[in-house]
């Protein structure tokens, strides 16, 4: 008895030794480093791709087909061209200013011209351990950059200066895009920190672009003979190509902004689909009870108020709650356009605003009740939809006041650099010839 007792305390004894060796080897052994998938990195530069051809060719057809066609080529040709510049001022200090090293609530700074990127440096994503290379996570928020400012755009085609478009695109950039893209995304930035939920650029891209393009229309002021003459869009088909392009590319701009391969980005897809269906059926059945018929331009427009409303809840949401916010979306961007515009009599040539300013505020304000587990959003609990109401209402209302002034600041700026607006003459000539030497169709 006694001998198999010393026997099991001898055997407890080497237990003990052995479990305290493997526990000193693991104390010692150095914390895990974090892991670059490959997979997530090829996604992530596929986005990146994706949103880049929501600019050029999709915008770029789509602002296009539906201007006049003595403005088209000097649309097209704006867009590209502040879609570049942007890239560029990205790389100078653009990063920086939104996702530099050092900071404070409201800016950021430090990594000017990509000071300190290398091919080994690597980007958080939103799971631990997991990262991506930093060059792809620059590469995609540079095009989101982009994309913001061609679609101010919208709002001041067939009458504004190419050269006052590029002075406006870079200060609008260094003092609107660039500050509120750090307080939505960057850590340490202040609408993040208050717990404001933007999984894709309902305020970032959206809410700042469509206030932007409304106060710009407004200082630029109406088209000659606005009100008067047929304005209609030349190419609906083009249009109708920039939409298609427009919803593929939006994919990568939403499920992409999942930073990963993963179950979110598969949500942000599936709403990204649903919304958007949902939104261009319902503008139809709003024209038809309007007492028009289901057009064209309705199913369009519909289309991108659907991608513009899901855009804050591509990821947190559900798909039954993201159908409902397409819906609204496409009820109220509806109304907008052809109520509320008439009626207050701007000239947003566009719809910039009355499509992505106001589908950004729907979006934004609806993700606080589509984001509860209770109507099947992916949120926890923990926070009401009063309390995330209140939260998203507050950085919605800090971005229009932001973009608003800076948007006054632009373009007043740009007004004493370069005149701002086209002589009478081009504008009535059109500004293909008279900014750019050159016709869309030449027969």
């Amino acid at each position: 008895m006694i001998r198999k007792f010393m026997l099991g305390l001898a055997a407890a004894g080497g237990s003990l030794m052995a479990a305290g060796a493997a526990w000193a080897q693991e104390a010692a052994a150095p914390a895990a480093e974090a892991v670059v998938d490959k997979g997530d990195t090829a996604w992530m530069m596929t986005s990146t791709l994706l949103v880049l051809l929501m600019i050029l060719p999709g915008l770029a057809l789509f602002y296009g087909g539906l201007t006049r066609t003595k403005n088209m080529l000097a649309t097209m040709t704006q867009i590209g061209a502040a879609a570049c510049l942007a890239m560029v001022i990205w790389v100078a200090y653009g990063y920086g200013l939104a996702f530099g090293p050092e900071g404070n609530a409201l800016i950021a700074w430090g990594k000017w011209f990509l000071a300190g990127v290398t091919p080994d440096s690597l980007a958080d994503t939103f799971s631990d351990g997991f990262k991506l290379p930093e060059y792809v996570f620059v590469s995609f928020q540079m095009t989101f950059a982009a994309i913001t400012v061609a679609l101010v755009l919208g709002s001041v085609v067939e009458r504004m200066k190419f050269a006052a478009v590029m002075v406006f695109a870079a200060v609008w950039l260094t003092i609107v895009y660039f500050p509120i893209a750090h307080m939505v995304w960057a850590v340490g930035g202040l609408f993040f920190e208050m717990g404001a939920l933007d999984f894709a650029g309902g305020t970032v891209v959206h809410i700042n672009a469509g206030v932007s393009a409304l106060v710009a229309a407004l200082i630029l002021g109406k088209r000659i003979g606005y009100g008067k003459d047929i304005m209609a869009p030349h190419s609906l088909t083009m249009t109708m190509i920039g939409t298609g392009l427009l919803w593929v590319g939006w994919f990568g701009f939403n499920a992409g902004s999942a930073l990963e391969a993963n179950g979110s980005a598969a949500l942000a897809m599936i709403n990204t689909f649903v919304a958007t269906a949902v939104a261009g059926l319902v503008w139809m059945v709003a024209e038809k009870l309007a007492g028009h018929k289901a057009s064209a331009l309705g199913f369009c427009s519909g289309i991108i108020a659907g991608l513009v409303a899901v855009t804050p809840a591509a990821g947190n949401s559900g798909p039954l709650g993201a159908m409902a916010l397409g819906a609204v979306a496409a009820v109220i961007c509806f109304f907008a356009v052809t109520v509320l515009k008439p009626k207050l009599g701007y000239d947003d040539s566009l719809d910039a605003f009355g499509i992505h300013g106001v589908g950004g505020i729907v979006g934004a304000l609806g993700t606080a009740v589509v984001y509860s587990p209770l109507l099947g959003g992916p949120g926890d609990g923990s926070t009401g939809i009063g309390a995330q109401l209140v939260t998203q209402a507050a950085a919605v209302g800090a971005t229009i006041v932001w973009a608003t002034i800076g948007t006054v600041v632009a373009m007043y700026v740009a007004k004493a650099v370069t005149g701002l607006r086209v002589a009478e003459e081009v504008e009535r000539e059109g500004l293909d010839l008279g900014e750019h030497g050159e016709r869309a169709y030449n027969y």
